[in-house]
């Protein structure tokens, strides 16, 4: 083993020291983007919560950004301390006819986009017999097709330019799911499984692909008038009351730290060993880490009989891309 070099990706991919200034910007963050300070980046939802921290974190850097929001008004004091640097885009991420556009004002206002973060989007609580149809399809459109419609809208710059970063917000929802957020890990489950295909299909054009996967963090999520709900049955109380009390009652008091998150986010972007997957908090990793446990125990556990279902005799398949 080359002790030296697991010394240093040990050191590399340590936490941040993640000395928050008044500004909302970490020293990781300020010494992770010297010599980048002129990348340009698309962050939809840049209004709160994750796309907001990023959003300061890259112009505090000198970088350039596009932000897009439903409501401009929120956007007033990145325009006043930020001037030109940030440009402010009005839109609803369910919008794919709108996302061309989006995409189109970056590249005329910077000339290129080398980071595009589909970040907007929103929680939803309630168990599969009380989420209608129309709230499940609004939770695929924003998680899965608006994200998408971005991707395609900003893929051909990106190919010419021969380089860029796609960065889909999940959630360790998007790996696990559990009772009254089915209808949000759907969402997230279809974006990974979307953005993993993708991170294939670009990488030779030399773009890539991370999928960060968050635990709580100490944004409006939680918050009753954003965090969506739908109508309660009181036979499933028993069952999910403690869970959609829980998601209320974490606003304000989450342990994750937008501003920290931002930090690891642009150090794992510099990095030549960037993972597919990044796993945001500690929660997050224990969870996933369960998961994939529990997972991989199931698989060997049934192994034997699921390889029974084949025609005898007749070797497995091997793919191309698997």
């Amino acid at each position: 083993m080359n002790t030296t070099h697991s010394a240093d990706k040990t050191q590399r991919h340590a936490a941040p020291n993640a000395v928050i200034s008044k500004t909302g910007v970490s020293d990781a963050q300020a010494s992770v983007s010297s010599g980048m300070n002129d990348r340009v980046w698309v962050i939809t939802g840049a209004s709160s919560g994750f796309g907001l921290a990023m959003a300061r974190a890259a112009l505090a850097a000198g970088e350039r950004v596009l932000g897009t929001a439903r409501d401009l008004s929120r956007f007033a004091s990145l325009q006043q301390e930020f001037g030109d640097r940030f440009v402010a885009v009005r839109h609803d991420v369910r919008d794919t006819d709108a996302a061309q556009d989006v995409i189109d004002r970056a590249i005329a206002a910077f000339g290129r986009i080398d980071v595009l973060v589909n970040n907007a989007g929103v929680g939803q609580v309630g168990t599969a017999e009380e989420v209608t149809d129309a709230q499940l399809r609004d939770m695929l459109a924003q998680h899965l097709f608006g994200p998408a419609a971005l991707v395609r809208a900003v893929l051909p710059s990106m190919r010419q330019a021969g380089s860029g970063w796609i960065v889909q917000l999940s959630s360790q929802g998007g790996r696990g799911s559990f009772p009254a957020v089915g209808s949000y890990s759907a969402g997230k489950f279809a974006l990974e499984g979307w953005s993993e295909a993708l991170a294939g299909e670009v990488r030779s054009f030399g773009i890539r692909v991370l999928i960060v996967e968050p635990s709580r963090f100490r944004t409006a999520f939680n918050r009753g008038d954003v965090l969506l709900k739908a109508p309660e049955h009181a036979e499933y109380d028993s069952i999910v009351g403690d869970i959609r009390a829980d998601m209320s009652a974490s606003d304000g008091a989450q342990e994750g730290d937008p501003s920290r998150a931002a930090a690891v986010i642009r150090s794992v972007l510099e990095d030549t060993d960037a993972p597919l997957r990044l796993p945001l908090g500690a929660e997050a990793v224990r969870n996933l880490k369960r998961i994939y446990s529990d997972n991989l125990a199931s698989v060997e556990q049934w192994a034997e009989l699921s390889q029974s279902a084949d025609f005898p005799g007749v070797a497995p398949s091997n793919r191309p891309g698997r």
